[in-house]
């Protein structure tokens, strides 16, 4: 499973590390979904044994050209409306907007943060923080950008 995960970050974080990595939109966008789809789908494999060691801290400072790197590969990629709250039916203030690039960002961000502790650390901090991030912050970026490529369609 770990190496599967490994493979299909550097699958999606290339698009924020390179610009204008020659491929087709309709490869790009494929290549971008089912990576996305998988990362979701490792997420309820995940096993581990909690790693207690005081390991060394990321550093994500070398990332700051992560959205124009995105902005090269994905340069249709825009704004979107979201709901807040999709059970709340009869609230008419709860629309929001969203970024698609804003969304990639952050999960780029996060699967490199998850591949450094797999790397530095150890393989059982890394899969903890991907538990830990996953449901806490980056399935709702994953859940918004695969929506917002399908209703593109």
């Amino acid at each position: 499973m770990t190496k599967q995960l490994i493979r299909t970050i550097n699958q999606i974080v290339k698009f924020g590390l390179k610009q204008n990595i020659e491929i087709s939109k309709d490869e790009r966008n494929l290549v971008l979904e089912k990576s996305m789809i998988s990362i979701y789908s490792l997420y309820f494999e995940i096993q581990y044994e909690y790693d207690n060691t005081d390991f060394e801290e990321y550093d994500d400072i070398k990332y700051v050209n992560i959205r124009k790197n995105i902005e090269s590969n994905f340069p249709d990629f825009g704004y979107y409306t979201i709901a807040f709250d999709l059970m709340d039916i009869n609230n008419k203030d709860n629309m929001a907007i969203g970024d698609a690039i804003d969304d990639l960002s952050d999960i780029i961000l996060d699967l490199l943060h998850i591949k450094w502790r797999m790397e530095n650390n150890s393989q059982n901090n890394g899969l903890w923080y991907f538990q830990l991030i996953f449901s806490s912050y980056t399935q709702q970026h994953i859940i918004d950008l695969l929506n917002y490529l399908k209703q593109r369609k």
